[in-house]
């Protein structure tokens, strides 16, 4: 069975103080997929990405990640393969050098101090961040945090890539940046975004959540085109996809909303 697969089953999750944030989520995802997650604020989004590699456990329901079911006995592994970058590069950061910080993952897998330095300069390199490892975190800018956060997870060389907001408080150009880079990734890839234009430029597949609910999952232009089911789910089309303002014809091409 492929690590690089992931199946939610009628996955549901109440908060302590009886929030229902998921309700009978359930949708599969193939190997080498990059899906999309859209949805307005308190859809659920981060909620569900934080039950793909076990920071939540399902009220009800299921999650697999390669066929193995995501259970407190299952955590190491899932942890190996299921690699999360946060919203806020700053839960991620907390070492006294980027070096540091890239290194600290596979540290804790036991692994010898030249195999470990070895996966941290190559995720560094890989992310266009090598000439930093020596920074300390703090020092960094937005975009320089955001690229250091994900050489983090690639150090422990995950088959799927979780994301929530990556684009966030990036400026245009390292907004473009990011999507570059994301856009070279061959893993397993899910996004939680609301940045519409960068899920065009890098999904092929959109699912969105509304209420805590999939209200629909298919082909990313279809969805972005469907003012009828954005309206209803407190979206809007991206800038790529809407219409000219001046000759009113549709945008032909996704564009960079920079």
């Amino acid at each position: 069975m492929s690590h690089h697969t992931i199946d939610v089953d009628a996955l549901a999750f109440d908060y302590p103080d009886g929030t229902c944030a998921l309700d009978g989520v359930s949708f599969h995802i193939g190997h080498g997929e990059s899906i999309a997650l859209v949805g307005a604020n308190g859809a659920g989004k981060s909620t569900l990405l934080m039950h793909l590699n076990g920071l939540l456990s399902p009220t009800s329901g299921t999650v697999q990640i390669g066929g193995t079911p995501v259970t407190k006995g299952t955590l190491p592994d899932i942890r190996k393969t299921v690699g999360m970058v946060f919203q806020d590069p700053d839960d991620q950061l907390f070492m006294p050098t980027v070096l540091e910080d890239v290194a600290f993952g596979p540290a804790n897998l036991g692994l010898p101090e030249a195999d470990v330095l070895k996966r941290a300069n190559e995720a560094l390199d890989r992310v266009g961040a090598l000439k930093l490892a020596d920074r300390p975190p703090y020092r960094l800018s937005g975009g320089e945090k955001r690229a250091v956060s994900i050489a983090t997870v690639l150090a422990m060389y995950p088959s799927i890539l979780v994301m929530d907001e990556p684009s966030s408080n990036l400026d245009p150009r390292a907004r473009r940046r990011l999507i570059e880079l994301l856009g070279t990734f061959e893993h397993t890839k899910i996004i939680a975004t609301h940045d519409l234009d960068m899920a065009l430029d890098l999904c092929e597949r959109t699912i969105v959540l509304h209420e805590g609910r999939v209200v629909a999952d298919g082909p990313t232009r279809e969805i972005f085109t469907d003012d009828t089911l954005l309206e209803s789910s407190a979206l809007e089309r991206p800038a790529g996809l809407r219409p000219c303002p001046v000759c009113g014809s549709a945008a032909g091409n996704s564009g960079d909303a920079d």
